[in-house]
């Protein structure tokens, strides 16, 4: 068993290395307002807190979506499930024209106005309410205004550079 630690590798690759075998549920971050709509495919979202519902979405500040959201202060979480590979890819391409992303897929709006994806596992509809930025990216913190459930989700998993899907809710064990 080879192990690779930061004395062979930079620290970035070895880094980057480390957080693809963190399994991740796959999201589309949608935003729409003043400044326009937008969405990326991330799985760097977290929960912060169930008292008031708050959520941190982390965003590359290269990215296109990055300024379309801080300037709406609005977004959804759209926690994609099995069937949803094809739109992940679709919103995680760079050189795709936004409105090319939001042909595929049913979408309607919540409390906010952001694009909410139809037949997600779940839907979380914010507001940004505080963005820090740390290193390459920022730290959106979300308030959470609505939330839409499905009642038989499928889960998209992003594990080791691959997509992996999850479809019962039963307990193993």
């Amino acid at each position: 068993m080879q192990i690779d630690t930061l004395q062979n590798q930079s620290s970035r690759e070895v880094f980057r290395d480390a957080m693809s075998r963190l399994g991740a549920a796959v999201n589309i971050v949608t935003t729409d307002g003043a400044a326009g709509r937008h969405g990326l495919t991330v799985s760097a979202v977290c929960s912060v807190t169930d008292a008031p519902p708050t959520l941190l979405v982390c965003v590359n500040r290269n990215a296109g979506a990055h300024d379309v959201i801080r300037e709406n202060g609005v977004l959804c979480i759209n926690v994609l499930g099995a069937q949803h590979e094809q739109l992940s890819n679709a919103f995680g391409r760079r050189g795709i024209d936004v409105s090319e992303r939001y042909a595929v897929g049913n979408w309607r709006t919540m409390s906010s106005g952001a694009p909410v994806l139809f037949d997600a596992a779940v839907n979380l509809d914010c507001k940004v309410s505080r963005v820090e930025q740390v290193g390459t990216h920022s730290v959106f913190f979300c308030s959470v205004v609505d939330i839409a459930i499905a009642s038989e989700p499928h889960c998209l998993i992003y594990f080791n550079r691959l997509y992996h899907a999850l479809g019962s809710t039963q307990a193993v064990g």
